[in-house]
């Protein structure tokens, strides 16, 4: 029979786990911060100033994330992401035509954050266009289905195509570039529910 180990050569408990909660932490922290650099600075934010506001290093920032355009796509796909949820949670919580102006309005800073990222994006698409391919086909669906509820709840025009409208609101990437911007933007959004809402016969 084995004797074990003496109480002093014993291996102590591995605490990984919890590292790995705060690497993942960390991770997160990154791209919530990179996120908003992005939409207010462009894709030539500051990696060191995103590392400090996110309470790492430099050195932490480049080993999870080895270059800028990989920061860029993963900070991309994550507003991909939270549109889908953002659609399932506004359905849940609003009436359907309050949750798909809502989407809409945020759709504005998914914009914002999109032309800040412009520069990276063009060169991510060279090497990886399968991803906004992705990311287009998840956009219309989750457009889709607001409507689709909507309609259903008779508060909006049932003659809509969804396409219609997502290029209607991706015409919002290439107006002006002004100091003003994110509130043309939000008018183009109140006007296009304007035009989708069904209104009482006067």
């Amino acid at each position: 029979m084995s004797r074990g180990l003496p109480p002093g050569n014993r291996r102590q408990p591995q605490k990984q786990p919890r590292l790995r909660a705060d690497t993942q932490r960390s991770r997160g922290k990154l791209i919530e911060v990179a996120a908003d650099a992005f939409a207010e600075r462009g894709a030539d934010a500051s990696l060191e100033e995103i590392a400090r506001q996110a309470g790492v290093g430099i050195g932490t920032l480049y080993r999870h994330f080895p270059t800028r355009e990989h920061l860029v796509e993963v900070v991309y796909r994550r507003e991909l992401e939270l549109f889908a949820v953002a659609a399932t949670e506004l359905m849940a919580e609003n009436a359907p035509d309050i949750a798909l102006a809502e989407w809409m309005h945020r759709f504005v800073s998914y914009m914002a954050a999109k032309r800040g990222m412009a520069s990276s994006l063009k060169l991510l698409f060279t090497s990886n266009a399968a991803l906004f391919t992705e990311g287009s086909a998840l956009m219309n669906s989750t457009l889709d289905k607001l409507l689709r509820t909507a309609t259903e709840a008779g508060t909006i025009k049932s003659d809509i195509e969804t396409t219609d409208v997502l290029y209607t609101l991706f015409g919002t990437y290439s107006t002006p570039d002004t100091p003003d911007w994110r509130a043309r933007a939000h008018r183009i959004v109140r006007l296009i529910m304007d035009g989708l809402r069904i209104r009482p016969e006067a």
